[in-house]
């Protein structure tokens, strides 16, 4: 019998690089067993796909590691957010569980059922979400015992509309969102983000604020930094979840330039 895909990959970049690049929300793939307890038909699905995808973010990724002078460190989700999300908190802490999108989905992103409100999100948490954590902080601690430091860039798109899930839609979206963090991204850091993005225009913590750190440094190691990328769709796909277009290597690009930046002694 095959082996099961991996629900995560660690793409090994330079020893010296202190950079991953963390991709959580590229992916379409649900297990069959997982796909099992999902409402919608599989029309409906692709559809909510589409919307929850943010495509081709580990192609934007693998362009940009391509393209620094010294390459980073990846670490891209295989699975699809509607497995688990990665980045939501498992517990009351997180937010998003006002509208059905904690670390297990409930609803889609037009605030429709996604699976029976009743579904014990146990056993998604323990299979998927767990073992996703404890391998990211690894790598983080990987880096900081390689480096003496650790910079994850948080790889991610949205579109060009806000959707009903979204409980922050009404400020500005611009071709670039930063989100930082007040105690885990630097001025520098920031200040190199804005500087490799410029050419697309950027704003800061809109629509989208914070940053991805695992929970083993969240507040108390400064030698973790992180800041997340949010690209607006409309800047490299057709949406809503289009191939790419010829957008994506101008992006990748000022990815590169953004580690490269980092990096930098």
């Amino acid at each position: 019998m095959a082996s099961p895909a991996p629900s995560f990959e660690l793409l090994p970049g330079a020893a010296a690089s202190p950079v991953i690049l963390h991709v959580p929300h590229s992916a379409r793939t649900i297990p069959p067993q997982v796909r099992a307890d999902i409402v919608l038909d599989d029309a409906a699905l692709e559809r909510e796909l589409d919307h929850i995808t943010d495509a081709h973010t580990a192609e934007l990724a693998e362009r940009a590691a391509g393209a620094c002078a010294r390459t980073p460190w990846r670490f891209v989700n295989r699975l699809s957010r509607l497995v688990v999300d990665p980045e939501r908190f498992p517990d009351e802490r997180e937010e998003m569980l006002s509208v059905g999108m904690g670390a297990v989905y409930t609803r889609t992103t037009h605030r429709e059922p996604l699976r029976a409100p009743e579904l014990d999100p146990a056993p998604l948490i323990d299979r998927y979400f767990t073992p996703y954590a404890e391998a990211m902080t690894a790598a983080v601690a990987d880096r900081l015992a390689a480096t003496g430091r650790a910079v994850i860039v948080d790889v991610h798109s949205y579109p060009s509309r806000a959707l009903p899930y979204e409980l922050h839609g009404d400020g500005p979206r611009p071709p670039v969102c930063l989100g930082t963090d007040p105690f885990h991204t630097p001025g520098a850091l920031r200040a190199a983000a804005v500087e490799a993005f410029a050419p697309f225009g950027t704003a800061v913590d809109t629509p989208f604020a914070g940053t991805y750190v695992p929970l083993r440094f969240h507040g108390r190691e400064p030698a973790v930094g992180a800041l997340m990328v949010e690209i607006r769709r409309d800047g490299y796909l057709r949406e809503p979840g289009g191939p790419a277009g010829p957008g994506l290597d101008a992006l990748a690009a000022a990815l590169a330039r953004l580690v490269d930046a980092v990096t930098a002694p």
